[in-house]
C-alpha cells in the first residue's frame, strides 16, 4: 500500500485503501475502526514483509514530534 501525498507534501492516511483491503481479508468495518495498529499490520502485512527499521523511525519522529500535552 503506498502513502499519497496531499498538494503541500504532507502526507495523509489512505483510509479507503485500508478499509477496502480489509474487506477483502473479510474484516468488518466495525472491526477494523477498532484494531490497534498492531493487529493491522499483522492481517495487513505480506509474510516476511519487513517493519520501519529503527533509524527511519527516529528520523521521522525528529521531524515530526509528538507535542502531545
Amino acid at each position: 500500500m503506498n502513502v499519497d501525498f496531499g498538494v503541500d507534501g504532507a502526507s495523509f492516511t489512505p483510509w479507503r485503501a485500508m478499509l477496502a483491503v480489509a474487506a477483502q481479508l473479510g474484516v468488518p468495518p466495525a472491526h477494523f475502526w477498532r484494531l490497534s495498529l498492531r493487529e493491522w499490520r499483522a492481517i495487513a502485512a505480506p509474510e516476511g514483509h519487513e517493519t520501519l527499521p529503527r533509524a527511519a523511525f527516529e528520523a521521522l519522529a525528529q521531524r515530526f514530534p509528538d507535542n502531545g500535552p
